[in-house]
């Protein structure tokens, strides 16, 4: 993970991870997702604890505070974890925040194995509930992990505060939901073709292509959204915050993966599209 190096001599407060979000824009009553790295803000005087409070404290009674709670497995291992997985046991491994907020009294987490969130707050139930049930999208991941009915997607829809302390892009697990999304509506584009281009698509334990956005391409995409305005900075610390609107980031990287492919696509994913346009 790539994240600033933290200065021991920078004290940060829970008032500070506050001011941070205010910052950038984030209002009471909504919605803030973060990616984080704690040890990169410096010395945080209650450690992970007052990182989840300032942002409790800027969203309010009526917001909510969610992060990625992510598991981990081994090259070759992905059959096992399903077997595995427990909402209620399984730890994240993105970070001690996440963790830290998945342990909380009140947080619910949703129950989804390889990409499962975690929240507190008012809709913090609304939007961990019934992750994959429905609407199912193709991905090198669970068909449920990034499925219309899922966390990922409610954060779109609802243009949630899309947060990273001290992390770039390179970390956004949004770019899956992105991937998804680009051949859901590759697949769409085929007509009764579908099910033919469909299967040869890399998905869960299967090999095959897919539009698998590069790491070092994220972090120009946040470059150019940041160049539009969706991308807006502060610090915590010895941190970089960054923090982009879900639906508002979303939209304009399709946008602009759809209109220059070649760009972060790779050639045997562009091959495939081609032979079924």
């Amino acid at each position: 993970m790539k994240h600033d190096p933290g200065d021991k001599s920078v004290r940060v407060t829970r008032e500070d991870v506050a001011a941070a979000a205010r910052e950038v824009g984030v209002e009471p009553g909504e919605t803030l997702f973060f990616h984080s790295s704690l040890k990169s803000m410096g010395q945080v005087v209650g450690g992970p604890d007052a990182v989840i409070d300032g942002f409790l404290d800027v969203v309010a009674r009526q917001g909510t505070v969610a992060v990625p709670t992510l598991c981990n497995w081994a090259p070759g291992e992905q059959g096992l974890v399903l077997g595995r997985w427990d909402p209620a046991t399984s730890p994240s491994y993105v970070g001690a925040i996440t963790e830290a907020l998945r342990l909380r009294p009140g947080a619910v987490r949703s129950d989804q194995a390889t990409h499962s969130v975690a929240a507190i707050g008012a809709r913090a139930e609304e939007l961990t509930a019934r992750h994959g049930v429905s609407g199912l999208r193709r991905s090198p991941f669970t068909p449920e992990a990034f499925a219309h009915e899922s966390p990922w997607q409610r954060l779109v829809d609802w243009n949630a505060a899309y947060c990273f302390i001290g992390v770039t892009f390179r970390v956004c697990t949004m770019v899956h939901f992105v991937e998804a999304n680009l051949a859901e509506r590759a697949l769409e584009r085929v007509g009764d073709r579908r099910e033919e281009m469909e299967a040869e698509l890399e998905s869960w334990m299967k090999p095959g292509p897919f539009p698998g956005i590069r790491i070092q391409d994220r972090e120009v995409m946040e470059e150019m959204l940041a160049a539009e305005g969706i991308v807006r900075y502060s610090s915590i610390g010895s941190a970089t915050f960054r923090c982009a609107r879900a639906g508002s980031m979303v939209r304009r990287w399709i946008e602009i993966v759809e209109a220059d492919p070649e760009r972060c696509l790779s050639d045997e994913y562009l091959a495939l599209v081609e032979r079924y346009s």
